[in-house]
This record gives C-alpha cells, structure tokens and sequence, in this order.
C-alpha cells in the first residue's frame, strides 16, 4: 500500500511541475487582459483607415409650418369626437401606421379617450 501512494504522490508532483509554467502565463494574461480593459481600440471598425470620418453631414429635421402630426391629430380629434385613425390618415394625408403610435402617445398622455375604435378629447 505504502508503494502505491507513493509512487501516485510522486505523479502528482511531476504533473504540478509540469503545469505550473502554464498556471503562471494564464495568471501573466489574465493580468494583461485586465490591464488592457480601460484602454481604446486604436481601429475605427473593419476597413475603415486610420484618420478616415464620417463626412456626410447629419440632417437636421425641420418642422412644418402647421404644426406637428400630433397636434393635428389632437385637433381634428377635438373637432371630430369619435373620429377613427383612418379618417384622421385620410385627413391628414398620411399613412395609418404612423398615427397608430402618435394616437397612442396621446391616449397615454391622457390627451385623447379611445372609444371603440374612435377617439375623443379627454
């Protein structure tokens, strides 16, 4: 019995000296990497030079003379008690989908009442 741990502790060992170069470069990177969080990429994103920008210029939006689509819609739905997002669309002349979210915001905010499928001032 005193043979066979002896020669398992003696494998153990051999083992332990034959890992620790590669315990202690894992440990070295993990430092490297840790050290290296704080610092930025010096590449601006896959193949872009270095120094290269963004040379278009970002448009600003400008807002209509009549108002927002939100106001609009307020108002015709002030108008137009029981007034259905189709007919707001038609009116405004103006896509459904769009109205759908400002007609939403609206109803949040507490602006409008939705009844069935019309909408009232609140």
């Amino acid at each position: 019995m005193a043979d066979f741990l002896t020669k398992q502790r003696t494998e153990i060992d051999r083992r332990l000296k034959e890992l620790r170069p590669l315990v202690e470069e894992y440990q070295t990177l993990e430092r490297a990497r840790d050290a290296l969080k704080g610092v930025a990429s010096p590449r601006r994103g896959p193949g872009r030079p270095p120094g290269s920008r963004n040379r278009r210029p970002v448009k600003q939006r400008r807002r209509r003379r009549g108002g927002t689509r939100r106001e609009q819609a307020l108002k015709l739905v002030k108008a137009n008690p029981g007034i259905t997002v189709g007919d707001l669309a038609k009116r405004l002349r103006i896509r459904q989908n769009y109205l759908y979210r400002v007609m939403g915001e609206l109803r949040d905010e507490g602006a409008v009442k939705k009844q069935g499928r019309g909408y009232s001032a609140a």
